[in-house]
């Protein structure tokens, strides 16, 4: 009985510290490469492929009274993007304030769904002859309108697509990412390296973001959440404290986004139609504004 007792205490001795070895391994957090992966994919197919798929796609298909195939995009958008940005948040390695998160979430998915009306009739106007690099004023199709009053009418369908929407989607969105990086700092250096996986995918990230800070006209929200990430990256190594393998990712997707965002600029610094179009201290293109101006006319 003393040696049974003896050899039980042995083994539940040498068990108990293999578990207190493995606890802080649950806890460490690797590269996401399955959400990054997914968020990158989607984003590229639902939000820069659906207005490719309905000039693509035969009109007959989706009449103009109808949902288009983008339509159908922009909807599966607006509910796997913030179910990711909640996984994604669930997987801080720091508890995040819930409310925050929440009211972003909340307020992206209202947004995006104002905007999904907007951009719907704004495309089905592109497909009647209707070009982005003109005001709606100055759009042939528009000017001569009877009564005059439907102008102020598309005016405020313009304000709903390209201004409030545009801000009450990517406010939240970028507010979340922010609060998902303020968690990503460590002191393990085995947890600072980003992988090959990782790698792969920056560049598609960072080409999306340079699509999306340009497109959707965000470029002083984007800059103000890359200096407040900059700000924070030099807080927390004051602590001794760098970015993990995720932190370091998104770090550096944006990083990418400024370079490529001021490549475009300086492209286009000196075209007299767009510069007419986006006048203003900051000097930013649409590239579907670009696409109607230079590239659909020649073929």
């Amino acid at each position: 009985m003393q040696s049974a007792r003896k050899r039980r205490g042995r083994t539940s001795q040498n068990s108990t510290p293999s578990l207190k070895e493995n606890m802080p391994q649950k806890k460490r957090q690797h590269f996401h490469v399955d959400l990054w992966f997914c968020l990158t994919l989607q984003n590229w197919i639902l939000d820069f492929g659906r207005p490719i798929a309905m000039i693509i796609l035969p009109l007959e298909w989706f009449p103009l009274n109808k949902p288009s195939a983008g339509d159908y995009f922009h909807m599966a958008y607006n509910v796997i993007t913030p179910f990711l940005l909640l996984k994604l948040i669930e997987r801080s390695p720091r508890a995040l304030p819930r409310s925050a998160v929440y009211l972003c979430i909340i307020t992206f998915v209202m947004g995006a769904s104002i905007h999904l009306v907007g951009d719907s009739i704004n495309h089905r106007l592109i497909l009647s002859g209707y070009q982005l690099h003109l005001s709606v004023r100055e759009n042939p199709i528009i000017k001569d309108l009877k009564p005059a009053s439907l102008i102020e009418s598309f005016e405020l369908l313009y304000f709903y697509d390209e201004h409030l929407g545009h801000l009450m989607w990517y406010i939240p969105f970028f507010i979340i990412l922010f609060i998902y990086f303020t968690g990503c700092f460590t002191e393990a250096e085995e947890l600072k390296k980003i992988p090959i996986s990782g790698w792969l995918l920056l560049g598609p990230s960072a080409l999306y973001y340079w699509y999306l800070v340009t497109e959707g006209q965000i470029t002083e929200l984007f800059l103000l959440t890359f200096l407040a990430m900059v700000a924070m990256v030099i807080h927390q190594r004051h602590k001794g404290l760098s970015p993990d393998s995720n932190g370091l990712f998104l770090f550096c997707s944006f990083s990418v986004t400024v370079l490529l965002v001021a490549l475009w600029v300086l492209y286009l610094w000196n075209d007299p139609v767009l510069r007419s179009k986006y006048p203003g201290l900051i000097y930013v293109p649409e590239p579907w504004s670009y696409y109607t101006l230079h590239i659909k006319k020649s073929h």
